[in-house]
């Protein structure tokens, strides 16, 4: 055996020091390669361009809430109402997408304090089935403001969405009128209800309950639209400006009140609901 074969032997009884393959990310503002913790340190916005990376509900409750929020059990729904297939059949998409994010399904609420006020925060996760909206999100969106009634809070959604979920047809659709009058519950009830618009919301759930905030806040740089651009553009024959369905344009055009960085929106939030509820109760 020569020495090199025994070398060659030895190391394969040493244990191999195993590097973990998530330790960089590619920001998609500027293409940078960001150190991974860095960025989970930075609220998921990259350091060198301020991109706000898409964020699920586990993020934003730690980012927003005060310590000890509770996060509320989702309501139960009929799983394949239609019997729905594709290349899949809609059992298996869910299963992959519960597995992936270790969520029920695409909307999220929790309970606590912001700055010491009660609030309960609704969160889209734009992760499962790209945030669609169907029955568990309409019974999500629904009992949230329930919740929020109950603890006399006002009630904060974070959308995130592609549109309605093709697999639930018609009763996705039904949640667009449900969630509306879920809202002007919490209106009866004398409560604040505002809209954080996330990278991306879109179709169904932009038509819905993303535009009827009491306040309206967007995150920079997050792509809002009902439909896709080349649509409108075929539609009206004209070209419409680059910076067109982002926030900034909207807030340009008085469609959103402001567009608030992700580091800001807990202190902005604190002193909204301050606001908001004493101008309730004096009304």
């Amino acid at each position: 055996m020569t020495w090199i074969s025994r070398v060659r032997n030895a190391l394969a009884y040493v244990t191999k020091r195993e590097t973990p393959d998530n330790l960089w990310h590619k920001c998609k503002g500027c293409g940078t390669m960001v150190f991974l913790k860095e960025l989970e340190e930075n609220q998921s916005v990259c350091p060198h361009c301020d991109f706000h990376e898409r964020i699920g509900p586990a993020e934003r409750f730690e980012a927003l809430f005060d310590e000890g929020y509770t996060v509320l059990p989702s309501p139960k729904v009929a799983e394949d109402p239609l019997r729905f297939r594709d290349q899949k059949p809609y059992p298996v998409r869910l299963k992959a997408a519960r597995t992936a994010t270790g969520e029920s399904d695409a909307f999220i609420n929790a309970s606590g304090t912001i700055l010491g006020r009660r609030a309960v925060i609704g969160v889209q996760d734009f992760a499962f089935m790209g945030g669609s909206m169907g029955q568990a999100v309409g019974e999500a969106f629904i009992a949230g403001v329930e919740a929020a009634i109950g603890a006399r809070a006002p009630y904060i959604v974070f959308t995130a969405s592609g549109g309605a979920r093709m697999q639930e047809g018609i009763l996705s659709l039904m949640q667009m009128p449900r969630t509306t009058v879920a809202i002007e519950m919490l209106h009866d009830a004398g409560l604040p209800y505002i809209v954080v618009l996330t990278d991306p919301t879109s179709g169904g759930v932009m038509a819905a309950y993303a535009m009827l905030g009491d306040v309206q806040i967007a995150e920079p740089r997050a792509t809002l639209a009902f439909t896709g651009r080349r649509v409108i553009e075929n539609t009206i024959r004209e070209k419409l400006p680059d910076d067109f369905q982002t926030s900034e344009y909207y807030y340009d055009h008085g469609l959103v009140d402001m567009v608030t960085h992700r580091k800001q929106l807990r202190e902005t939030l604190g002193q909204l609901i301050g606001l908001l509820c004493e101008a309730k109760k004096a009304a």
